[in-house]
């Protein structure tokens, strides 16, 4: 293992949750690896592509990557991915709102998206997945959820973009957001 002097954060390197599993790892290294590869002419970068095989090789062997979380768990602060009631315990309640926001900012990524390149609108899965700090099994369950209720599609490209509906409800969220800030604050005394 490197001395403190040369640590490298493997997990930032690859972009991608320090509790991913395998198929996000290897993923994250073939994007990473053919974006640095010395024959790709526009983004060649022979010391990153070095580091990329380096931080696959670390984390793709379970041993390896136990090593190394010592290290890196001993050094870095993560936020907690998931949100518990005020006594520790995860409530169904709870979890449902954290899950309407976490469908909600996955719609406006995709959102912003669609409004910078309205033609080649599709963002990477993995991508969104790293985002939100979450697992496969959780983020499989919104991007289900979201696909179910026609809000966001795969393009021919197989990325995720929002669809019109999915539009249609940022919009309408927006506005329900906006008006709620117009409201009058209510004194906890007359609750």
């Amino acid at each position: 293992m490197k001395s403190d002097a040369e640590f490298v954060d493997y997990y930032d390197l690859l972009q991608v949750n320090p509790n991913c599993d395998q198929r996000i790892l290897e993923i994250a290294y073939r994007y990473f690896a053919k974006m640095y590869h010395p024959d790709h002419a526009e983004t060649a970068d022979a010391d990153k592509f070095k580091q990329v095989i380096d931080a696959y090789n670390a984390l793709r062997d379970p041993g390896k990557r136990a090593e190394y979380d010592k290290h890196y768990f001993g050094r870095t602060e993560k936020p907690a991915s998931l949100i518990f009631s005020a006594n520790g315990a995860d409530t169904a309640e709870t979890t449902a709102i954290a899950d309407a926001q976490i469908h909600e900012r996955i719609l406006l990524h995709l959102y912003r998206k669609r409004r910078e390149h309205a033609n080649e609108a599709g963002v990477v899965a993995w991508l969104l997945q790293e985002m939100l700090e979450c697992s496969e099994a959780q983020f499989e369950f919104h991007i289900w959820y979201l696909r179910s209720k026609n809000l966001i599609e795969a393009t021919e490209h197989g990325t995720l973009a929002i669809t019109i509906e999915g539009v249609d409800q940022v919009i309408s969220n927006s506005r329900a957001h906006q008006a709620e800030k117009l409201l009058p604050r209510r004194s906890p005394d007359l609750a």
